[in-house]
């Protein structure tokens, strides 16, 4: 099970790496929240994975049980993560209103030809 978290976080990690590096808005838009959703499942993972286990103590019986402090931070994180990407999209929108293209390469193709 561990296996299988660390290499869905790796690889979200590595395709969100991959898209911030493009040069249009949208798939940067994209790696980041590729990046938020293994941040998450990250999260997620540092509370123990344990199957059917109560998120309590019971001071009665000698179970294991999961914490429920990461659980927290997971859906913390996911308002937050909401919240940057709507920012984000409407930036980037208005940024292709104005300019008319959504490469966010720093070069000014007008300065280039004269």
């Amino acid at each position: 099970m561990e296996i299988l978290v660390s290499s869905a976080v790796g690889l979200l990690t590595a395709c969100g790496v991959y898209l911030i590096l493009r040069l249009r808005t949208f798939p940067v838009i994209l790696g980041l929240s590729l990046l938020s959703y293994a941040v998450n499942v990250f999260l997620f993972a540092t509370g123990r994975l344990a199957l059917n286990a109560p998120p309590i103590l019971n001071k009665y019986k000698e179970v294991a049980y999961t914490d429920p402090l990461p659980q927290a931070l997971v859906l913390t994180a996911i308002v937050i993560s909401f919240g940057m990407t709507a920012v984000i999209v409407m930036i980037a929108l208005s940024s292709y209103l104005t300019a008319k293209d959504d490469r966010i390469d720093m070069t000014d193709e007008a300065g280039e030809d004269a």
